[in-house]
């Protein structure tokens, strides 16, 4: 468990507690293959980014926030087995994936599965807004995942088409965890609109800070092969800034555009981005985003939890894994 959440550490356990509930079927092989998502590990991140924001209104209650908590992550995991099997991806965190290990078949309606009985937990909130927004984030999602098949090696892509995809694929459903942990407890508007756009500024953050990891982290702490999102085609900050500002863009465009790298390739390619200052670059973007996060924190209540989104903006563009 990362530190910072220490504040929160007995209601996380319970959130894990129920996570494992949620997740046992009658069927054997589902619960099997659904275990093994949740022991793959995570930081728990969305469910600890509700909790928190549950917690800066003076009303918080685990029992308002745990059904969301716990639908947030099982959303997320959907997302993540959906995920596996578009990118034929056989390990994640360094563990063979649901898809590596039962197949695709499988892994599509362990993602159904989850992502419905998720619609079933929030469908027990009492905060009407919390449906509203889950069912608009989740359209949303998809329409970013939609456009990231969509656009595989264009390399006409430009920033803003960056942006737009990011903020669906994964910003929106960070902001809603901020935002709806505090609705839950009857925060009111101006507390957690706050929260939603400190949670969108990190998820954007989150998503690019992603993106220069795919290319220069540690492949054994990324836990999966450095430079996959080139091999998939899919065209991310780094490699559009370094698209536009390269000496050797042409060059760039062939090695991006190839339907087919080995490794000398894909290293060939992430040199030429880092040359230019791509890599560079999007680390700066990532930090602008953080420095708008934290701007937002000034409209929240003095409570602890305050501090500690603080200590997550902070972590969410440092972090190498």
């Amino acid at each position: 468990m990362l530190r910072f959440f220490d504040e929160i550490k007995d209601e996380l356990d319970t959130v894990e507690r129920e996570l494992h509930k949620a997740v046992k079927t009658p069927d054997p092989l589902m619960t099997e293959s659904s275990t093994h998502l949740l022991k793959a590990g995570g930081k728990r991140l969305r469910p600890a980014l509700s909790l928190l924001g549950g917690k800066c209104d003076p009303h918080f209650e685990l029992e308002k926030v745990l059904p969301l908590a716990v639908a947030l992550e099982m959303i997320h995991m959907a997302t993540l087995v959906h995920d596996d099997v578009v990118d034929a991806s056989l390990t994640r965190r360094g563990k063979p994936t649901v898809k590596a290990r039962w197949g695709n078949r499988l892994s599509t309606h362990l993602g159904d599965y989850l992502f419905a009985r998720a619609l079933i937990l929030v469908s027990t909130c009492g905060q009407p807004l919390v449906p509203r927004v889950l069912a608009d984030t989740s359209v949303k999602m998809c329409e970013g995942e939609i456009e990231q098949i969509s656009t595989c090696f264009d390399t006409g892509q430009t920033v803003k088409d960056y942006f737009y995809r990011i903020n669906r694929k994964t910003a929106l459903l960070i902001a809603a965890s901020c935002q709806l942990g505090a609705a839950a407890c009857g925060a009111p508007a101006k507390v957690h609109q706050a929260l939603r756009r400190f949670g969108h500024y990190i998820g954007m953050a989150f998503q690019i800070t992603d993106d220069v990891l795919d290319l220069v982290a540690d492949q054994q702490q990324l836990g999966k092969p450095v430079g996959s999102d080139l091999r998939q085609g899919i065209i991310t900050l780094p490699v559009i800034y370094a698209l536009e500002n390269s000496p050797r863009q042409d060059c760039l465009r062939q090695l991006v555009f190839a339907p087919v790298k080995d490794e000398d390739l894909v290293y060939r390619t992430i040199g030429l981005i880092g040359e230019c200052g791509g890599i560079a670059y999007s680390v700066r973007i990532a930090q602008q985003y953080i420095h708008k996060a934290k701007r937002e924190l000034q409209f929240l209540p003095d409570r602890p939890a305050r501090k500690t989104l603080s200590l997550i903006a902070d972590f969410v563009s440092r972090r190498n894994f």
